[in-house]
C-alpha cells in the first residue's frame, strides 16, 4: 500500500512541478511563447484560471498524500537508535582504585 502511495505521490509531484513551470510569473498562464502561437482554444484568462485551479488541486492532493504517508510510516522505523530521547542514559564508569 505504501509503495502505491509513493508512486502516486511521485506522479503528483511531477505534475505539480510541470503546472507551476508552465505558468507565467506575472500570472498570465502558459508562459511558453505567446497565447496566439499556441492556438486560440482557450483565452489567456481561461488558461490562467485552469492552471491556477490545477495547481491548487495538485497542491491539496500533494499535502494529503504527504500527511498520509507520514502517518503510515510513523512506527515503521526499525532499529534501536531511531529516537535518542528514548534510550536510557549510559551508566557512569566506576573508578577503579590504584594499588
Amino acid at each position: 500500500m505504501i509503495t502505491v502511495l509513493l508512486f502516486l505521490h511521485l506522479f503528483v509531484t511531477l505534475a505539480l512541478i510541470g503546472t507551476v513551470l508552465i505558468q507565467r510569473s506575472e500570472g498570465g498562464g502558459l508562459g511558453i511563447g505567446s497565447s496566439q502561437g499556441m492556438g486560440t482554444f482557450m483565452s489567456g484568462r481561461g488558461t490562467a484560471n485552469l492552471l491556477t485551479r490545477a495547481t491548487s488541486i495538485l497542491a491539496a492532493i500533494f499535502m494529503m498524500l504527504s500527511l498520509t504517508l507520514a502517518v503510515m510510516n510513523r512506527g515503521a522505523s526499525t532499529g534501536a537508535g531511531h529516537d535518542i530521547l528514548a534510550q536510557p542514559a549510559a551508566p557512569a564508569p566506576t573508578p577503579t582504585p590504584a594499588h
